[in-house]
């Protein structure tokens, strides 16, 4: 497969991550476009090609693709500067936004003038310390056919795997996306802050929750979550749930909210008995 020119506009964590992977699979990396000279220049390093720009110009139009990796709130504005420097010379040109929230309706001043126009996310967690494994990740793709086909070599040639997301649900799959990635860190340090107030140092907490975590990650990868699931809400012991309502009393009201919330999330999603186990943790823990 004849690998493309791609400009990138907005290249952060992710813009960068994906330009080098790409540059290193053989594609070559045209404009690189963001806010300043100097962040120009860094990206331009950082992925191993391209020539940097500071603003939108029309050596933009020199790629086949165009991959806008700004910030969600910046993407319909970029579409909008596309489109007035470009004309019809999009006609053929595929643009693709990187949102994983936002469809690809938000590029629609280019749709007119006849770019193929779509949206690729990579669901994977880019924390700016080097770029993660993309072998192997899922992309969510969405778009017109033409830009569907543009995603689908973008994720093969980076080894990932290409799935297309039904009209309308980019905002519910980017909250599923949320629960599993920045909500997990949440819930791990509020458990490592406990742990510290109980005696333990910031390390050994570590040190004893990562054991714990890989565990149910294992379990459920071989089992699946509802034969994964453990507690004191899975076996039934509710007296036990009521000593941790009273444990986090103490602590910040986000504490002892998110453990009630996600012990009755638990009994909704995993319980064979949801209903019942809902009401006796309304026994226990009472709705504010």
């Amino acid at each position: 497969m004849t690998a493309s020119t791609i400009a990138i506009v907005g290249a952060g964590r992710v813009g960068r991550a994906l330009g080098r992977s790409l540059r290193a699979r053989g594609w070559t990396i045209g404009a690189v476009v963001t806010r300043s000279a100097a962040t120009a220049r860094s990206a331009v390093r950082a992925i191993g090609g391209g020539y940097p720009l500071e603003r939108l110009t029309r050596r933009v139009m020199d790629a086949d693709v165009v991959l806008i990796a700004t910030p969600d709130d910046s993407i319909s504005a970029v579409a909008a500067e596309l489109a007035r420097i470009g004309g019809e010379e999009w006609r053929g040109k595929a643009v693709l936004h990187s949102s994983g929230a936002l469809d690809d309706s938000v590029l629609h001043p280019l749709a007119p003038l006849g770019a193929e126009v779509g949206s690729m996310h990579p669901l994977q967690t880019f924390s700016g310390r080097g770029a993660p494994p993309l072998e192997g990740v899922t992309f969510v793709i969405q778009g017109g056919r033409r830009a569907q086909q543009t995603a689908r070599r973008i994720a093969r040639a980076l080894g990932g795997v290409p799935v297309v997301l039904r009209a309308g649900a980019n905002p519910a799959y980017h909250a599923a996306a949320t629960f599993a990635a920045p909500y997990v860190l949440s819930l791990i340090e509020s458990s490592t802050r406990i742990l510290m107030r109980a005696g333990f140092s910031r390390q050994r907490a570590k040190s004893a929750l990562l054991p714990l975590i890989r565990q149910t990650l294992a379990n459920y990868e071989r089992f699946g979550a509802r034969k994964a699931w453990t507690g004191p809400v899975a076996r039934g012991d509710f007296s036990t749930v009521a000593r941790h309502r009273l444990a986090l009393a103490e602590w910040p009201r986000e504490f002892s909210d998110s453990y009630a919330a996600l012990a009755r999330l638990s009994a909704r999603v995993l319980a064979s008995d949801a209903k019942q186990k809902l009401r006796q943790l309304d026994r226990v823990l009472p709705k504010r």
